[in-house]
């Protein structure tokens, strides 16, 4: 592998050849990172990555595309077969770009949209203050009513509808455990005349897989998503419109000419080999294991006392207050854990009072050691080991840790093909 790279730029091979070991010997828990199957690496690769495609399938800039359009056409066929969707744009190079060009397909600046705060699970393209977003739009943002339960606080939530009147209420996280009220969500979108968009980036696998709920069913217009995380292809974006076809045309314009030249058609071929991968029924059984193994890990948090926001999960990751219960930083302890050869992220919890940077908690989650082959015991012997690490603290616990990550990683290889 990497044969020309190493010829033509060793400095890089060099860097590959290491996170290639790094990725072998150890066990990512990082919730919104994943592994890929051969054939979706392929398709990065492939020579797709030199072709020009602006614009849509049958109707493009350049010649040339008998093969771009079928590939698109495919991608975008099986995303709606996957998610029961009417309408599919698979150009959006990432999850940000998605939401982006769905709140100008949707929004006049100065509008209004009531998403999750930050703090409390949502992301930074849900209305942060730091994003440029924000000069443009107007976000209101709600949070959790009890941190204890992840319980929302849907009157309340109504309430602010009702006396800002937003043009999208918006569903959606990057660290929330549990699951949301969609038919409430779309409720009170419908109240206020607002479009109902739910943000999947994180849980989409576990949609495509039926071991979540899918919002359309309950009403929303309109998803964006990641394509990488939990749906277990390549890095980039998704927006799904339910039924609306007026909708689908403002977001195609807003995807292109609006916010994207060309799109990256190696990507865009990727996405349709992963799309397949998940309408294979193995996937369901992946999705569901990926659940079974994050309820593995809670219940040895739960045994040692360590807080978890909203008391545990309902999905793929865990957002642990290790400042409160261990007496350590989310800074350190990321630094520890990394070290013992375990990959997850700082991580602010609700409403804290710790810098970004060093934050109280940290965020994990099973997608990525799901698809190694972890089971229930697997997953709870590495929450423990992380205790282990969390707890002493010192270079025996780190190197002990790291010697039998390193054991459970390598029986446990990544995989070339998913099936």
């Amino acid at each position: 592998m990497y044969d020309f790279i190493e010829r033509e730029d060793p400095e890089i091979f060099e860097a590959l050849a290491g996170e290639e070991k790094r990725q072998a010997e150890g066990l990512e828990l990082i919730p919104s990172e994943n592994y890929v199957s051969r054939a979706v690496k392929e398709a990065m690769a492939s020579s797709l990555t030199n072709k020009y495609s602006e614009g849509y399938p049958g109707k493009r800039y350049y010649g040339g595309q008998e093969f771009t359009d079928k590939v698109e056409t495919l991608a975008i066929e099986r995303a709606k077969q996957l998610f029961g969707a009417s309408y599919a744009n698979v150009q959006p190079l990432g999850g940000a770009n998605a939401n982006i060009a769905m709140y100008f397909a949707l929004l006049a600046p100065g509008d209004t949209v009531l998403g999750m705060d930050l703090s409390h699970g949502g992301h930074l393209t849900h209305g942060h203050p730091v994003t440029y977003l924000t000069k443009i739009f107007n976000f209101v943002r709600y949070k959790m009513k009890n941190v204890e339960t992840g319980e929302i606080d849907y009157d309340e939530m109504r309430r602010v509808a009702r006396e800002v009147k937003p043009k999208i209420v918006l569903a959606g996280f990057s660290a929330y455990p549990r699951e949301l009220d969609y038919a409430q969500f779309a409720d009170i979108a419908r109240e206020v005349g607002a479009v109902a968009v739910m943000d999947i980036a994180h849980i989409a696998g576990l949609i495509a897989g039926r071991a979540a709920k899918n919002p359309f069913d309950y009403g929303f217009d309109v998803m964006t998503s990641t394509t990488h995380k939990t749906l277990r292809g390549p890095r980039g974006g998704l927006i799904l419109t339910r039924e609306s076809e007026e909708i689908a045309k403002k977001i195609d314009k807003a995807v292109f000419p609006g916010f994207q030249g060309g799109p990256h058609m190696h990507q865009i071929a990727a996405k349709a080999i992963a799309f397949q991968e998940a309408l294979h029924p193995a996937f369901a059984q992946y999705a569901k294991q990926i659940l079974l193994n994050t309820k593995a890990m809670e219940a040895v948090f739960k045994k040692h006392g360590a807080r978890m926001i909203t008391g545990g999960s309902d999905n793929h990751l865990i957002l642990l207050d290790v400042w409160s219960s261990i007496g350590i930083s989310g800074g350190e302890a990321e630094i520890l854990l990394d070290r013992a050869g375990i990959t997850l992220n700082k991580n602010a919890v609700a409403d804290d009072t710790r810098k970004p940077m060093d934050p109280s908690g940290i965020r994990f989650g099973t997608p990525a050691i799901t698809t190694r082959g972890f089971r229930e015991a697997g997953s709870a012997r590495v929450a423990e080991l992380m205790l282990e690490v969390l707890t002493k603290r010192d270079d025996a616990a780190v190197e002990h840790a790291r010697q039998e990550v390193k054991i459970l990683a390598l029986a446990h290889p990544i995989p070339e093909s998913l099936y």
